[in-house]
């Protein structure tokens, strides 16, 4: 009876790939890249749906008296976006983490224009911060 066997890959390749999955700095790159693709996603595909929350409400009336359309019009190009933004960012997150972090200071202005939305300006800031780490560790991770 004869065996077949595969050709493993060379021991520094493994050795380097199971050094990268251990390194905390790699880790901390997958847990960035994954909550900046699944994040944008679901509030995007949430511009639609309207499940989490009432959106327009969120809109500074001097950016919707600038945008062509409804609110609800624009919450949908947001939404749009979004989705985009997090699929850029699933694809190439060295492309994608700025654009999310640029997306966010937008969302960031808009919010501090709106009276009484100062906290998730905030809590979006951090987001920002947090985009912005994965950029960075992005040089370092996606080399495509």
């Amino acid at each position: 009876m004869s065996t077949t066997t595969t050709a493993l890959p060379s021991s520094s390749a493994a050795t380097a790939r199971t050094r990268a999955a251990n390194e905390p700095a790699y880790q901390a790159f997958l847990i960035l890249r994954a909550a900046f693709t699944v994040a944008p996603i679901l509030f995007g595909l949430d511009k639609f749906a309207g499940v989490l929350v009432d959106w327009e409400k969120y809109l500074a009336p001097w950016i919707n008296n600038i945008i062509p359309g409804s609110a609800t019009d624009a919450m949908y190009l947001v939404g749009v976006i979004e989705v985009v933004a997090g699929l850029v960012v699933a694809v190439r997150p060295r492309y994608g983490a700025p654009l999310v972090a640029a997306w966010l200071a937008g969302i960031i202005i808009n919010l501090l224009t709106l009276s009484g939305y100062y906290d998730i300006a905030l809590r979006d800031f951090g987001l920002l911060l947090g985009a912005l780490a994965l950029a960075r560790l992005a040089v370092t991770f996606d080399r495509r």
